[in-house]
């Protein structure tokens, strides 16, 4: 063991190993930080609600970290052995969490939820107990070996601003850099990679420390080829599970800061899916945004100036294109990936009749609730294309705190609709989104459509004065026709209106009946 030392010369020397154990403070800070942030990534892909997900990813991850911590004191001789095998146990479990619970997921049914959480948070509970005895455990090797120049104050600060300043790195980094270029696996196995660096430069500095220096060394190269190789094989795996849950080809997978976009091609057509969810299929999408778009744009008469929030794939804005009045549409889309690709690919622009990119248009990239409360312009029609409440993220678009700020941009003659869930399935949450749009003045007209992909589906037509039947529509529907409309504002009895109370910002009761809901389904 190195002994401590008060001389000036015998600490410069020391002093390498004293500035690589703090460095591996950050790296491992920052390690451990990924595989929490890649957990809540992957729960709220797979399993939805990405504020639920993350809040009990985190949990779980702090509370295990807190029982490693506790478990620290049991270990009290060869301390840095036992650091170099946490680091190796963190960086293998760690690094390939991502892509097993990609294949669990692909490998088990979409209704076994269950088994797929068990493993999820058995290994955040495995790698926060790991991660929770690192720490403790390099402070403890730093005052063993700098015995004299740590008091405990000074020990303490240093490491856990090393700590600190890792997470605050990985915290920016992982959604900005590290996704987008990497995707979720590859940037787990990437961290993976990190802490064997760590293990291998403690192999390094305490060669002489270490019993069985020669076994700790082989067990390094060995965790190194493993994570190596599931860098070289990350990308095919992920084919082939985004394959096998999709059931047919996925012809353009990105990941975005904001979500995971998957486009698939196969018999049915072109699908696009938005974290697992599907958001449509062109073999029947027209008659969505026939329903969507033309019951509120006819029915207005003449609408000049038309703003769509949401609907980045430019198939609403498609449908809007079809009335000459028209003069300007904005298109206030968050994610500017979405509103690229279905300006470029020939293959989503061909689905869009290249709509995004008419001179009558206008793209925002922005979040639609922050566009509206720094924007005043007066609109005659609101299409409002968000995807379904499964999050609060999203359910907070669904709020009466939203349709306030939207009803200061409709004109008086103007109406907005606003595609809601489906009447029958989520019954409840339908008429939750109704009421909530009369809690802030505005006057309903529920209507539906049965689209073969999502089932019978939802809209709702908001506004001050009275909606009547269109005399007119565009030519070439293919599903809407002044004949046919008044079928979709019928509402048999099992779809037929049931109390709910107004969804707020400070509730969210939306997005727990939904859930509640849409959940049952799958059971």
């Amino acid at each position: 063991m190195v002994e401590p030392v008060s001389t000036a010369g015998a600490r410069e020397r020391m002093a390498p190993a004293e500035v690589a154990l703090l460095a591996s403070v950050f790296v491992v800070a920052a390690c451990g930080l990924v595989y929490e942030l890649a957990a809540g990534a992957l729960a709220s892909y797979l399993l939805g609600d990405s504020i639920l997900q993350f809040s009990t990813v985190i949990g779980t991850y702090l509370f295990a970290m807190g029982v490693g911590s506790w478990l620290s004191r049991y270990l009290e001789r060869q301390l840095v052995a036992h650091f170099l095998r946490i680091e190796l146990l963190v960086g293998l479990i760690g690094g390939l969490m991502p892509a097993a619970l990609f294949v669990a997921n692909s490998l088990l049914p979409a209704w076994a939820t269950s088994p797929f959480r068990a493993l999820l948070y058995g290994m955040v509970m495995l790698i926060g107990v790991l991660v929770g005895l690192e720490i403790p455990l390099v402070m403890r090797i730093l005052k063993r070996h700098f015995a004299r120049r740590y008091a405990l104050k000074d020990l303490v600060s240093e490491v856990l601003t090393f700590d600190y300043l890792g997470a605050l790195v990985v915290s920016l980094a992982f959604p900005l850099l590290l996704v987008p270029h990497l995707g979720v696996v590859r940037t787990g196995v990437l961290f993976g990679l990190l802490n064997v660096l760590v293990a291998a430069w403690t192999l390094w500095l305490f060669k002489a420390e270490l019993r069985t220096w020669r076994s700790h060394a082989v067990a390094c190269v060995a965790v190194t080829i493993v994570l190596a190789a599931a860098m070289v094989g990350a990308p095919p795996l992920t084919t082939w599970a985004e394959d096998r849950f999709y059931g047919e080809g996925v012809v353009l997978r990105q990941d975005t800061p904001y979500q995971r976009i998957v486009i698939t091609q196969g018999h049915g057509g072109t699908r696009l899916f938005l974290n697992g969810n599907l958001q449509f299929a062109s073999r029947d999408e027209y008659r969505y945004h026939e329903a969507l778009v033309h019951p509120a744009m006819s029915a207005q008469g003449a609408p000049r100036r038309v703003l769509v929030l949401g609907g980045g794939d430019g198939m609403a804005v498609r449908e809007i294109l079809k009335y000459p009045s028209v003069q300007q549409v904005t298109l206030v889309e968050l994610d500017p990936v979405m509103t690229r690709l279905f300006r470029q690919d020939p293959r989503l622009t061909e689905l869009n009749k290249n709509a995004l990119n008419a001179p009558r248009v206008k793209v925002v990239n922005a979040d639609a609730f922050t566009w509206l409360g720094t924007h005043d312009e007066v609109y005659d029609v609101i299409v409002v294309d968000f995807p379904d409440p499964t999050n609060h993220a999203i359910g907070k678009l669904y709020t009466t705190t939203f349709y306030a700020l939207l009803d200061q941009h409709l004109s008086a003659s103007g109406y907005a609709v606003i595609q809601t869930t489906s009447p029958l399935i989520a019954r409840h949450s339908f008429w939750t989104v109704v009421s909530t749009l009369e809690a802030v003045g505005l006057q309903t007209t529920p209507y539906h459509a049965h689209v073969p992909s999502f089932g019978e589906w939802g809209f709702i037509l908001a506004h001050h004065r009275p909606w009547r039947m269109p005399s007119s529509l565009p030519d070439g529907m293919r599903f809407v026709t002044l004949p046919g409309l008044p079928a979709l504002f019928d509402f048999p009895p099992d779809m037929a209106r049931v109390p709910a109370e107004p969804n707020r910002l400070s509730n969210q009761v939306l997005v727990q009946t939904f859930e509640a809901e849409w959940g049952r389904v799958h059971q």
